[in-house]
């Protein structure tokens, strides 16, 4: 590209970040740094009603947990580009509208919200929608509607006024979408929009095009809601006299079933998270237990088509792969059980120290866990037998309390299978086997016990059913000689002690 690429992701700090912003971050990054270019975090903070605190730290925080880093922001700011947070560029606005005014492009409106809503409802009585432009302008209360004495007279007042766009009739707009191809929209269906409010702040579609313009943002990657707004964007970008950056428009993610946007409200209703990091009630993805590499990922595909099999991605090769042009026109379904598929690809791939160590700190929560059983050492044994049927840390305890804690109780179901008349007889001689060993490894104990079973002509179906219930106190988990290995003599010979004299 003979431009260099820089793309923005420019979120409005009114609340948390849904994963439909996160995924449009990744996907600006992802560009950018496919093409050696930069990304940057804006803040859009115009709407001061709806600035929510915390909400701009969550935002950043999120960001750094995905791992998608930005190379500009409020934080780490460039001379020639900042500041990065609306607020603080106020000023530049009024410059630029004030520009538009004297080009004719824009105009004053004094219309009350009394007097506008008088309209809608007007309007609506009458089955129509009310459009403020080429139509009806000259019958409002405007700077085009009256005469130059009376509107300088209102400035000069400090009466409450807005700036309005003068949209041209009779015109196609000619639009061009990375995704979407080419589209073109007929001017006499397009509003004036309020592009400067009476607050001295600008609305979203000034400071946005400013913005860009300013920052030399090469690249408007957004979602899909933002289509509609395409049409004043270019024609801002016309009136100013600036070369407009490229578009792409992403698809929306879509509820699991259903039609419509995902929301807060489908995670609520299907338990599961819809953010990235927890909020207020809302339970986040890193809360809930995901690896952030696993959430980049399953993302990245949710309207994104790498053109092969593949499922699984690093950053790396994420940055590799991408293409706007194999971004879907149409919504991607979010599947809340894919999700999960995908943190148990990264947990498979994970180093078993590494989960020890996240698993160690859940272990704090349970005092009557030996010290023996806390070393890093000890619990990657462990790790590395049941990671393969967990999806998330939180699911090691459940599938391996037994490894920590003697069974205080017997599965009643297994109790009443698998333990016989002459069960505790056959776990007594079993006993005395395993008390002459010396060799306690899973290989040797189970050629050991296995040679003993057979020299006495023994069923294995009434062998190791039993001991797997006296060791575990249910008929679940790994292969029981791996079990015994790891937990050791003398838990194993006290496991069926206890179970011989608790069950007869």
């Amino acid at each position: 590209m003979s431009k260099k690429v820089r793309v923005r992701f420019a979120p409005s700090p009114t609340g948390p970040l849904h994963i439909g912003g996160v995924r449009t971050a990744l996907f600006n990054y992802l560009f950018a740094k496919k093409h050696g270019g930069d990304f940057i975090l804006r803040i859009e903070d115009t709407d001061q009603n709806r600035y929510v605190e915390g909400a701009e730290k969550y935002i950043i925080d999120a960001l750094n947990w995905c791992g998608i880093p930005f190379d500009e922001s409020p934080e780490k700011p460039k001379d020639k580009f900042g500041p990065y947070r609306q607020s603080e560029r106020k000023e530049l606005y009024k410059v630029y509208a004030d520009e538009l005014i004297e080009k004719g492009k824009a105009y004053y409106a004094f219309d009350t919200t009394e007097i506008l809503d008088f309209h809608r409802k007007d309007h609506e009585v009458k089955g129509k929608t009310f459009i403020y432009n080429w139509h009806n302008r000259l019958k409002l209360d405007n700077s085009l509607s009256l005469m130059p004495e009376e509107v300088e007279k209102r400035l000069a007042s400090g009466v409450d006024y807005v700036i309005r766009f003068l949209t041209k009739p009779d015109e196609k707009v000619p639009l061009n979408d990375i995704i979407r191809g080419k589209m073109e929209i007929d001017s006499n269906v397009l509003d004036d929009k309020v592009l400067f409010k009476s607050d001295g702040m600008p609305t979203y579609h000034l400071a946005n095009i400013v913005d860009d313009h300013l920052m030399e943002i090469s690249h408007v990657i957004r979602g899909e809601e933002w289509l509609p707004s395409l049409a004043l964007h270019q024609q801002l970008y016309d009136a100013f006299g600036w070369d407009a950056p490229e578009f792409a428009h992403l698809p929306l993610i879509m509820k699991p079933v259903g039609k419509g946007k995902l929301s807060k409200r489908d995670g609520e209703k299907g338990g599961f998270p819809v953010f990235p990091l927890s909020w207020n009630e809302s339970v986040g993805y890193k809360e809930t237990g995901y690896f952030p590499e696993a959430v980049v990922n399953f993302l990245a595909l949710l309207g994104w088509n790498p053109g092969t099999e593949q499922e699984l991605f690093s950053l790396t090769e994420l940055i590799e792969t991408f293409s706007l042009e194999r971004v879907n026109k149409s919504g991607a379904r979010f599947d809340p059980d894919k999700t999960k598929w995908y943190n148990e690809q990264y947990m498979q791939s994970r180093n078993d120290a590494e989960l020890a160590s996240r698993f160690l700190t859940e272990l704090q929560e349970y005092s009557d866990v030996k010290e023996r059983s806390r070393t890093p050492e000890y619990v990657a044994q462990v790790v590395s037998l049941i990671k393969e049927r967990a999806t998330f840390v939180s699911d090691f305890w459940p599938l391996s309390d037994y490894f920590f804690v003697s069974p205080s109780k017997y599965n009643e179901k297994a109790t009443k299978k698998q333990w016989k008349e002459g069960t505790a007889d056959i776990m007594n001689q079993l006993l005395e086997v395993l008390i002459t060993q010396t060799d306690f490894t899973s290989e040797t104990l189970e050629t050991n016990v296995k040679s003993w079973i057979n020299e006495k002509e023994l069923a294995f179906g009434k062998v190791m059913p039993p001991l797997r219930l006296v060791l575990v106190g249910d008929m679940k988990g790994p292969h029981i000689f791996d079990i015994i290995g790891i937990i050791g003599k003398e838990e194993t010979v006290s496991r069926i002690e206890r179970a011989i004299a608790v069950l007869g």
